[in-house]
């Protein structure tokens, strides 16, 4: 819906409310057991525990994650994260009390004897050891919680007075329930129950506010809309930052917050969990595997949004860190929990023929060279991981595998503790206020080094037409999709000894399934979004190979798969082949990197093929699996380093088969030049085209119009040519904001303002009276071919990329983007197609926030206590007289 009282101008209502309301039950919910507890003594067990660990999933995961995803959508950079976040805690912390209530007790745990625990199957033994270590795994995971949720609370406390009080009193909750868990006494349950009544009760006032907010379309409650101290305290834009100024500019333009600061929380979580363990103080990394598993959920997350965003770099990134993390958590699990009864030296031997980890070894590698335009954070942050990943290469001898790892996961939740406070604190500031350190390498030095490969010519521009840019937006998953086949071909590669190995078959499991599987899903997912052509269908049936491969390879064996089981495989694999044959013919339409992956699959399928047979020449296997690793590596690196640099730096090679349909559609050349309104530069583009006298297609909040500037009369008059307008329809004018008329010093009545200041930014149009003012707004010798005699009408979006476009160019003269009597232009390629043979540029920013324009309402007699409709847009004419009689009851 439209904005109303300059709130946001988005479809979605205000999340808030249901991730405050989120936070409070389930701290209720918790207080209930806690108080119980400290009453009578006896911890809740069984049934109860279950109950309430399904509660909280459902009202503190679910509902809040919700509330997370909308705010995401809303531009909240502070709610996105929080609420994703603390859905991952409470998600967890459910999971834990199931864990409790499903498990037996400790008693029983003691007197297990050897013989007894290496008779059980995987499941008992989870279940049965699960309640000696659990205290220990919640520690280990409510630590790194405490710590983030300190941060958001002081974040918060830059945005609003209520969120610090929920978030603080969350940060104390945490931490006497991690010392309620650590010791006897029932006093922390008592604090901890006092902490959760003040969460609910914060909670409940917030979601109140927000909601009579919502409902009265301005605040009534105190709490929001004035912060406890402005973020800008915090710091300055030092010079260091202006080498990353680009980078935050993208964070200004866009519909959706950015996830960076999600991605960093996650990271914190992770290798915390997996720093307990690997120093020891986790014994079972069954629930810390559970609790991976959430917060890697919430990191896939962070890629999806960072897609949205059309940032192939985060994608990749958080992608292939929610991989790692994932596939390691279930690692640890398969030890700890699965093989532990086994012979360790049959678990050493398992451990040292896998050879997955070096794929991810490369691929860090790979991602902290692409990293090196980036900022100092970013860099060390990748480097970091590179030493991360190393530590966990299976080759390393156990005496030193896990003290390397713990103290790799040591530097690295350090630095992603400092990221998540950085990332979130300048994205709210909307610049950097934290520092994160210049750039090694300028963005053009990398480009040329990296560009080596490519030949020389095809560098000429970030944004050449719409069609390379909408192509380059097509591939942004591309990368992370070679990225997984290449852990699980890696990880799939192995030899006829040990195959024979029962730890190295159940140590695969993961490996294989993770990346192969889980992840490959997710980016089925985001080739879906993208709308690229076949672009699902390659990882969706890879997604079914590598399941297929796993049950079949390394779960056969320990089944015992009998030889006349074997042949229902073998007409999988038979289909597979035939399926794959068919990929090979629409990856010919790709590029080569993609031919040559499908051509170097069929080979492994018939690898696949001839093991349902029993006829397998495991050399010839291993050979293909490596290729296609190999493949899969150049071809996440090249869609890295284009999708970065928006540009065909690296080569993929041409398709085989041209596409005479897409031939005929992409052969005319565009008609106007086009600009990528998530870069600065595409801003900077627009804004010398309307300074020389173009007229150019821009966004606004409602739907796309034609715009030029107020510096070039005769622009203006080239409007009415290019729609075929009337000349008797006036031409309104738009700015950036209210505060801009205020320096222009308008003869306003205190009324008008008031009226303004609840209409403005958003859907609205207002028509007021002409004056010098306009002189002084900076209209200049436009005056005469805006508006009427003796009014205008004026603009002023709520949206982002318009308003800092006339920050750059001044006040614009602006009208809808279509010829005169037909629709309104709801996308920019509607703009290209009906009028870019007129006009001198487009601003690029996909589908428009509404589908009609926005509503005109006449406020030349607003001092006479009345206001006129002249057109009902996008909001609806009872809201306007709805807001217009409560400024009118306000200001009596």
């Amino acid at each position: 819906m439209a904005t109303l009282d300059g709130f946001p101008a988005s479809f979605y209502g205000e999340p808030g409310v249901l991730g405050m309301l989120a936070n409070g039950i389930s701290a209720f919910l918790v207080l209930l057991q806690n108080f119980n507890t400290a009453r009578t003594g006896v911890p809740a067990e069984g049934v109860e525990n279950i109950l309430a660990g399904v509660h909280l999933i459902l009202i503190g995961g679910v509902c809040q994650l919700i509330a997370g995803l909308l705010s995401f959508r809303k531009y909240d950079h502070l709610s996105g994260t929080a609420f994703i976040g603390y859905a991952a805690l409470w998600g967890s912390y459910g999971a834990t009390r199931i864990f409790l209530g499903a498990s037996q007790p400790i008693t029983t745990n003691l007197t297990l004897s050897h013989d007894l625990m290496s008779n059980m199957t995987p499941l008992t033994a989870l279940t049965t050891n699960l309640s000696l270590p659990i205290s220990h795994s919640a520690i280990a995971g409510l630590v790194p919680y405490i710590l983030l949720s300190f941060l958001l609370a002081f974040c918060s406390a830059t945005v609003n007075v209520i969120m610090p009080f929920v978030f603080g009193a969350i940060t104390l909750t945490l931490l006497f329930e991690a010392v309620a868990v650590g010791v006897s006494s029932s006093w922390p349950l008592v604090v901890s129950g006092i902490l959760e009544l003040l969460i609910l009760l914060f909670a409940v006032y917030g979601s109140a506010a927000l909601l009579v907010k919502g409902l009265a379309q301005r605040y009534v409650l105190k709490g929001f809309g004035t912060p406890l101290f402005n973020v800008l305290l915090l710091g300055t834009n030092s010079p260091a930052a202006s080498a990353q100024s680009l980078g935050q500019e993208k964070k200004k333009n866009t519909k959706y917050a950015e996830p960076q600061a999600l991605f960093f929380f996650c990271d914190t979580v992770s290798p915390f969990i997996m720093l307990f363990y690997s120093f020891g103080y986790v014994t079972s990394f069954s629930l810390g595997a559970v609790w991976i598993s959430i917060i890697s959920a919430a990191q896939l997350l962070s890629s999806y949004y960072a897609h949205l965003r059309q940032d192939g770099y985060l994608v990749t990134k958080a992608g292939l860190h929610a991989t790692y993390w994932l596939t390691k958590a279930w690692e640890e699990f398969v030890l700890s929990a699965v093989i532990v009864s086994e012979p360790k030296g049959e678990v050493a031997t398992g451990r040292q023929a896998m050879v997955g980890d070096w794929f991810f070894v490369a691929v860090a590698l790979l991602l902290l060279v692409v990293s090196l335009s980036n900022d100092t954070l970013e860099v060390t942050h990748n480097a970091l991981f590179l030493l991360l990943s190393v530590s966990t290469v299976p080759q390393i001898p156990l005496q030193g595998y896990y003290m390397f790892f713990g103290v790799s996961c040591s530097l690295f939740t350090s630095a992603s503790l400092y990221g998540t406070f950085c990332r979130l604190i300048n994205t709210i500031a909307e610049k950097s206020l934290i520092p994160v350190g210049p750039q090694p390498i300028s963005s053009d030095r990398l480009r040329s080094i990296l560009s080596c490969f490519c030949s020389p010519g095809k560098l000429q521009g970030a944004l050449p037409s719409s069609s390379s840019a909408s192509s380059l937006t097509n591939q942004i998953p591309d990368a992370l999709f070679y990225l997984t086949n290449g852990v699980a071909a890696l990880s799939a590669l192995h030899t006829a000894s040990s195959s024979q190995s029962v730890s190295f078959l159940r140590l695969s499991v993961p490996w294989v399934l993770v990346s192969g599987a889980v992840v490959q899903g997710f980016v089925s997912r985001l080739q879906v979004r993208g709308g690229q052509r076949f672009g699902s269908i390659i990882p969706s049936f890879y997604l079914s190979v590598w399941a297929t491969w796993t049950w079949y390879r390394f779960t056969g064996p320990l089944l015992h798969i009998s030889p006349i089981g074997s042949y229902g495989f073998t007409a999988g694999a038979i289909a597979f082949l035939v399926i794959n044959a068919f990929l090979m013919l629409i990856a010919a339409y790709g590029n080569l990197v993609l031919l040559s992956l499908t051509v170097v699959m069929e080979a492994v399928l018939v690898c696949f093929l001839l093991s349902t047979l029993q006829q397998l020449p495991y050399q010839l296997e291993i050979a293909m699996l490596a290729v296609f690793s190999v493949v899969c590596l150049y071809g996440a690196l090249a869609s890295l380093v284009n999708c970065t640099f928006r540009q065909s730096v690296m080569p993929m090679g041409p398709p085989l088969v041209k596409d005479v349909t897409q031939q005929q559609k992409s052969s005319p050349a565009l008609s106007c030049p086009v600009a990528d309104s998530r870069l600065t530069s595409g801003l900077l583009k627009i804004s010398r085209l309307l300074d020389d006298g173009g007229v150019c297609g821009i966004p606004t909040d409602t739907v796309y119009a034609l715009a030029a500037s107020c510096k070039n009369p005769q622009a203006i008059e080239n409007i009415y040519n290019i729609k075929d307008r009337p000349a008797e329809k006036p031409i309104c004018i738009c700015i950036s904001s209210v505060e801009q008329l205020v320096a222009a010093k308008p003869p306003f009545s205190s009324l008008l303002w008031e009226f303004m200041r609840n209409v403005y930014p958003g859907g609205i149009s207002c028509i007021v009276s002409k004056g010098d003012w306009l002189l002084r707004l900076g209209v200049g010798p436009a005056y005469d071919r805006v508006g009427t005699n003796d009014s205008i009408m004026i603009r002023v979006p709520d949206h982002t990329v318009t308003g800092h476009l006339c920050n750059i160019t001044g006040p614009l003269a602006i009208t809808s983007a279509n010829p005169s009597g037909e629709p309104d232009s709801t996308h920019h390629d509607m703009v290209i197609s009906r009028l870019g043979h007129k006009i001198q540029g487009v601003l690029c920013d996909g589908v428009s926030n509404e589908v009609v324009a926005s509503t005109v309402v006449n406020c030349l007699k607003i001092d006479e206590g009345t206001i006129s409709i002249v057109r009902e847009g996008c909001v609806p004419a009872v809201k306007v007289r709805q807001i217009f009689e409560r400024v009118k009851t306000s200001m009596l």
